[in-house]
């Protein structure tokens, strides 16, 4: 009966194991960037949200003081996703808009912005391919 009691732990016990998820998938870590990203644009954490830009690319288009000092300037009241497509690299692309409010006039407008999301297989992490949104584009 002990044996019988012994196996049937065992048994179970590899069951359980072998229903634990071995990594994140591919998606789900795309949703988890993605999340990351819109909610560090979403509470001002421009900082942050660079952190998750590609870093060629942010050796390539550095970031300056006077440009982090400008997003600063404004707050973010809405980040909503207006649609998406993958290309035929694997790449995602995905069209944001954003409500911005100027801190300073309290004056509220939307702005289009598109994101380029890119898998990178040695790391195993999505970076965002498009830099930092231009808040100032219709300006």
């Amino acid at each position: 009966m002990r044996q019988w009691l012994l196996r049937c732990l065992l048994l179970l016990s590899v069951l359980m194991l072998a229903g634990c998820p071995k990594s994140a998938s591919k998606g789900s870590a795309l949703e988890e960037a993605q999340y990351s990203w819109s909610a560090a644009i979403r509470w001002g954490d421009f900082e942050g949200a660079w952190g998750l830009v590609d870093p060629e690319l942010r050796k390539q288009q550095p970031i300056t003081d006077l440009e982090l000092s400008r997003y600063k300037q404004v707050q973010i009241s809405t980040y909503r996703d207006v649609g998406g497509t993958v290309l035929g690299n694997g790449d995602v692309v995905r069209d944001i808009e954003i409500g911005v409010i100027n801190r300073n006039t309290l004056a509220e407008r939307s702005v289009r912005y598109r994101e380029r999301w890119h898998y990178d297989e040695a790391g195993r992490v999505w970076w965002q391919m498009s830099g930092m949104p231009n808040l100032w584009q219709d300006e």
